[in-house]
């Protein structure tokens, strides 16, 4: 058994809540930007005077319609300004903050608000709000006890923001102080729902204790990229998401200018307006990014300029992080003459797609290939891989400016211990970690052992203490040879292949190991421009030869990690997306292993037979 630790290096008033961080802010300079809204004519700062003017204001309206301290309160909507609005304003009033992923379907929905027991609902337009109210009329379950549902934007019929601030007019300021004041670092902050990788959703009951301390700690500990005047970053991620929830803290807390941005889809442009110093990334706007970079280049003849380019920035990358292991010297002359060249012919127009001021990403929510961050890093985008679950706030390890290693997660956060129990599974013990599954003490007697919290993920710990994750102890496959196979490091080295979308290996009580693969598009059409090919719809290519052999080529590059027993030895090209709305992903991009599994059933039984 290891562990690894980091010390606390702020501590706050138990007595505090998360509003304290608002109020701190707003003290030191009520008119630095804590915001900036995208509107038609560009971004528009939002000082914290006025940002928490709008919050009291909401507070005062849930005041006034009867909410008490303790009451949850849910939240339906895609990533926007007026989200954080309503945080802050539902902790201010006292309440609990439920978010609901806006692609959440009916049964869904009616499961949280029943769980939860939230009697009030905020959604981000009408149609959210048919879909809510259809919930309401059509459920036994939770007939007659919502209250209502306020539509987040301004205009229109009420009850919208406007009209619920109208509401508290009468509220007084000792009532709201009153209010907000009530909660202290224990107490619940949000019921933040597990997106449901596999079963149904658990409510975990994060405080307001895991969210300011993990804020004030993180600042200090990335204090390269948060503490420096005029931070600003790009929320795209859904807020429902406690990741995201963790980073907004994070950056009220440093004072860095938040802007919201509602989709990935729209993410590339607003870089552009927004120019953020620091983002927070999933590993697919990654892919997704270099895929790009790569199409531009063969649409302009230069792609194999731009595989050079990128073969420069992976070899640069690691030779830095083998000098930083203690490995070696760094990159040599030649390495350095090549990288200095692409560095002012190509490399900049990289950095550009990102905003051209952008100085670290941090990558989380699922695991990012080693090569996509050695490219990155290589080309001036230096990617801070972490690591961390709903349970623990989001961040429980991290890699930072000074201390990092490409292919692990980083370090503990600081209050954070780490801890590989004798099967390798990875336990967490620290400021971060939950309270416990809202009202399911079985979940709570088999989430934690030891005063650990049970990840089910499974990792190691180096000497220097940085975890790298080995897979997931659920995900482990028993071929009926009962050879032990880990899919995880499978998967992400044929995704790194810019025709494949997803991998899913599968072999669990078969003969041997198999995969089934997924096209992305997109890399699909830049492939065929690359070689020279007429363009192929995914069912096309599915059945191509010439696509099934670049696959071959991927997976055999994977089955060099592995030994013989553990190798894939054939594959099936889907002609099908994984998506969120498929019910394969998560909101996060996390590939929903059992619900594939289930339903490419038949593919899987026609591969062995």
């Amino acid at each position: 058994m290891r562990e690894a630790s980091t010390g606390l290096l702020v501590e706050l008033d138990p007595e505090s809540n998360v509003t304290d961080l608002l109020l701190e802010q707003h003290a030191k300079d009520p008119a630095h930007a804590l915001y900036s809204r995208k509107g038609p004519a560009g971004w528009t700062d939002i000082p914290a005077r006025q940002f928490l003017d709008q919050v009291r204001a909401l507070a005062k309206g849930l005041i006034a319609g009867g909410l008490t301290p303790g009451e949850t309160v849910a939240v339906m909507s895609a990533t926007r300004y007026e989200w954080t609005v309503v945080d802050f304003a539902i902790w201010f009033a006292g309440g609990v903050t439920v978010p609901i992923y806006e692609t959440s379907s009916a049964s869904q929905v009616e499961w949280i608000l029943h769980d939860s027991g939230a009697r009030r609902v905020f959604v981000e337009d009408q149609v959210k709000a048919s879909l809510v109210q259809g919930v309401l009329d059509g459920s036994g379950l939770l007939a007659g006890r919502v209250l209502g549902v306020v539509r987040m934007d301004y205009d229109g019929a009420a009850p919208n923001l406007a009209s619920l601030a109208a509401a508290g007019g009468g509220v007084s300021d000792a009532e709201l102080e009153r209010h907000r004041s009530a909660a202290g670092l224990a107490d619940v902050a949000s019921l933040v729902y597990t997106s449901g990788t596999t079963g149904r959703p658990k409510g975990c009951e994060i405080t307001h204790g895991n969210f300011a301390l993990v804020a004030k700690n993180i600042v200090v500990f990335l204090q390269e990229i948060l503490q420096q005047p005029r931070t600003r970053t790009l929320m795209f991620l859904p807020l429902a998401h406690v990741l995201a929830r963790a980073v907004q803290v994070v950056c009220l807390s440093a004072g860095t200018t938040l802007g919201h941005t509602s989709s990935a889809k729209e993410l590339l442009e607003d870089l552009g307006t927004f120019q953020p110093t620091f983002l927070l990334v999933v590993p697919r706007i990654f892919e997704k990014v270099y895929a790009g970079a790569a199409h531009k280049a063969s649409l302009a003849g230069k792609d194999r300029l731009f595989e050079a380019a990128a073969a420069v920035a992976v070899d640069y990358s690691k030779a830095l992080d083998a000098a930083a292991r203690g490995e070696g010297a760094g990159p040599g002359w030649l390495l350095r003459a090549k990288h200095g060249v692409f560095d002012r012919l190509l490399y900049p127009k990289l950095r550009q797609a990102f905003g051209g001021h952008l100085g670290y990403t941090v990558s989380g929510a699922s695991p990012l290939s080693s090569h996509d961050a050695h490219f990155f890093r290589g080309a001036g985008v230096p990617v801070l891989e972490g690591y961390g679950l709903t349970e623990t706030t989001a961040p429980c390890t991290a890699n930072t400016p000074a201390r990092t290693k490409v292919g692990t997660v980083g370090i503990p956060v600081p209050g954070t211990t780490i801890r590989i129990a004798d099967d390798g599974e990875i336990l967490v013990k620290g400021i971060g970690v939950f309270k416990g599954y809202h009202a399911n003490e079985a979940a709570n007697a088999e989430a934690f052992v030891d005063g650990f919290f049970r990840t089910g993920d499974l990792g190691s710990l180096d000497a220097d203490g940085f975890l790298t994750i080995t897979g997931r102890k659920k995900d482990l496959l028993v071929t009926a040879g009962g050879k032990n196979v880990a899919p995880g490091p499978l998967e992400e080295k044929i995704r790194e292949h810019q025709l494949v979308a997803q991998a899913v290996v599968v072999g669990d009580g078969r003969p041997f190991v198999s995969a089934l693969v997924n096209l992305d598009p997109e890399g699909l059409e830049n492939w065929c421009a690359a070689h020279r090919l007429p363009a192929m719809d995914t069912a096309e290519a599915a059945a191509n030869e010439q696509v099934r052999a670049a696959i071959q080529a991927a997976v055999d590059d994977a089955n060099t990690l592995v030994s013989k027993a553990e190798s894939i030895r054939t594959f099936v090209v889907l002609d099908a997306d994984f998506t969120v709305e498929s019910g394969h992903l998560t909101p996060s991009l996390k590939l929903k292993r059992s619900a594939v599994v289930r339903d490419f059933e038949a593919h899987i039984d026609r591969i062995y037979g």
